[in-house]
């Protein structure tokens, strides 16, 4: 090589390294302080292009029949069919008719003193007016909140779905991304092999270069196995196959802000859904321990046969117990509970809203670190081709073409898991606004 051209080559090379230097720590400064600027949190109105929510998910109708056969569905619907039994017997009530039969032998100090003597009678507990209502809406909020549990036994079931397919997603991606490193060091393994043969390179270079051949390809390896161990995971749990090409797609800013993202999110949530129909629940089981106050009376009528015969009777009886301390103690410690409710519901809705806006911030942060680490990678990949070429013409040395290349593969390989991280954040996000799979129908 001339050494004009050689000159023109190093400054080139000077140049790109200087680049790339700037543009790792410029990335990894970003990812220290991943917190994302006030105009990412308070919302991001320009959205870039949309994705199809295919792209990189299972098909939706498997996602659906997969979610549908889980164990912890089936049990939630249970909990339903359950309470829509409870709330027949509410509306039945409680009481039922009582049945009385007897009979008896009297004896009496006097000619033919010995008489059959027998009894009848029924009776039946009632309940109050209001207390009827009461039970009924009792026993109809009992399936409100069983139905809002079935909805948070499906989300939560999702939730478990598209994070076990993105942990697959994600070794699956990595995995590809070493295979296509070691396609690269295997060309430059076989270009050294080449020099060495021609008397340009050292057996050194050539262990070099083998070395990290053999570090991709164990990276790959490793990769495969977490890959395949993640995918047998979703066999296994979900019954959904895990494709081969499936990548990330590019991931969209997430439009609107904080505040908009917490109202579509809380709009509709079942967990805040049960805890509200939980509390509900516990108010009207305080009003009916407050009506409880006032005891349900009994009313009963009977027949009866004395003297054998000779005298007949017909009664009516009516019983009504006497209030103690008891019924007042139940009525405090039902108050207690609907109280306990109301916070429990205030505290669920202050964690979701904590919730929504850490997944809000996190896809704008993730969606920003896999940009600038994109970025990187592309800059490391250009200052890798060129070292590359330098050493084709003469220049440098393969210790410098390999940290080049393994400085771009890191980079290649840390945006590619950014971009799936950055996936799963707005996805999560849209899982939990209800507008990512439908799987909300109740049967």
């Amino acid at each position: 090589m001339s050494a004009p051209r050689r000159t023109r080559w190093r400054a080139a090379l000077a140049v790109v390294s200087t680049i790339a230097t700037i543009a790792t720590i410029a990335g990894l400064a970003g990812l220290a302080g991943l917190a994302p600027t006030p105009a990412l949190a308070a919302g991001n109105a320009a959205v870039a292009d949309r994705i199809d929510a295919a792209a990189d998910l299972p098909p939706p109708q498997r996602v659906e029949q997969s979610i549908a056969d889980q164990p912890s569905i089936r049990a939630a619907r249970a909990e339903l069919e359950a309470e829509f039994a409870q709330r027949a017997r509410l509306v039945a009530g409680p009481y039922e008719p009582l049945l009385r039969a007897g009979t008896q032998q009297r004896r009496a100090s006097e000619p033919d003193g010995r008489w059959a003597e027998w009894s009848l009678g029924v009776e039946r507990t009632l309940r109050l007016p209001g207390k009827a209502a009461l039970d009924e809406s009792l026993g109809e909020q009992g399936v409100r909140q069983a139905r809002a549990a079935l909805g948070e036994a499906r989300h939560e079931a999702g939730r478990a779905l598209l994070a076990d397919w993105f942990a697959w997603l994600r070794e699956a991606t990595i995995a590809r991304e070493w295979g296509t490193q070691r396609a690269l060091l295997d060309a430059q393994r076989d270009g050294v092999r080449r020099r060495e043969r021609a008397g340009d390179a050292s057996r050194l270079e050539v262990e070099q270069a083998e070395a990290a051949w053999e570090q991709a390809d164990a990276q790959r390896a490793l990769a495969d196995a977490r890959a395949a161990q993640a995918g047998a995971e979703l066999a296994r749990r979900y019954r959904i196959d895990t494709p081969d090409g499936v990548r990330a797609a590019p991931v969209p800013a997430v439009e609107g802000g904080v505040q908009v993202w917490i109202e579509r999110v809380l709009g509709a949530s079942h967990e805040l859904a049960l805890a509200r129909e939980a509390s509900a629940r516990a108010l009207i089981v305080a009003r009916r321990a407050d009506a409880d106050r006032s005891p349900d009376p009994s009313v009963g009528i009977h027949v009866a046969s004395e003297r054998g015969g000779a005298e007949r009777i017909v009664g009516v009886a009516l019983s009504i117990p006497l209030p103690g301390a008891a019924r007042v103690a139940s009525v405090d410690a039902a108050r207690a509970q609907a109280r306990a409710g109301a916070a429990r519901e205030a505290a669920v809705r202050r964690r979701l809203e904590a919730e929504v806006e850490g997944l809000v911030l996190r896809a704008a942060g993730a969606r920003e670190g896999w940009q600038r680490l994109a970025a990187v990678a592309e800059r490391l990949e250009l200052a890798s081709a060129l070292s590359a070429r330098a050493y084709s013409l003469g220049e440098g040395t393969v210790a410098e073409v390999l940290t080049a290349r393994r400085l771009a593969a890191d980079a290649r390989i840390a945006a590619a898991a950014a971009g799936v991280d950055a996936a799963l954040a707005r996805y999560r996000l849209l899982l939990d606004a209800h507008e990512l799979w439908d799987i909300d129908d109740d049967d």
